[in-house]
């Protein structure tokens, strides 16, 4: 699924705090780095989006998210049972997921490696701190990391 058959890498980015999806998308913007950002405002419009259901039924199912920033408190379905749902599906299973909260509680730490998070990223308040933890997972996850084959 991490194919999406186009130039510019994909983001997924999972929030309903809109002053948070405008700096993580004013963030991703600044980093310098080629990327285009889909964004969910709920868990069940993420798993719509990845499942090529609902409103997103015509989406190309090839043409998925490189990763998946992941809020954790979600309206409808929450952060938690979407990774769930990834992990549990053949092919998401392996689409990396980066759970990216401003959730303190360490229970919420555990249940998300728990059920799969590749990564656990507190937001940072400050928004140039925010926007260099944005650049560095961007780049972490778009360039450096190697992804598994298409057939995995």
């Amino acid at each position: 699924m991490a194919s999406t058959g186009r130039d510019r890498a994909l983001i997924l980015l999972v929030e309903d705090n809109p002053d948070d999806v405008d700096l993580t998308l004013r963030a991703l913007d600044r980093s310098g780095l080629d990327v285009e950002t889909v964004v969910a405002r709920d868990g069940v419009e993420a798993l719509d989006y990845l499942f090529t259901a609902g409103q997103h039924a015509g989406r190309d199912p090839d043409a998925g998210p490189s990763v998946v920033l992941l809020d954790l408190k979600l309206p409808r379905v929450d952060g938690f049972e979407v990774l769930a749902r990834l992990r549990a599906d053949e092919r998401t299973r392996l689409l990396p997921v980066v759970v990216l909260t401003s959730s303190r509680e360490e229970r919420d730490l555990d249940t998300s490696y728990s059920l799969g998070a590749n990564s656990y990223i507190r937001k940072p308040v400050d928004f140039d701190r925010f926007r260099q933890v944005v650049g560095q997972l961007g780049a972490y996850w778009l360039t450096l990391n190697e992804a598994p084959p298409a057939s995995a």
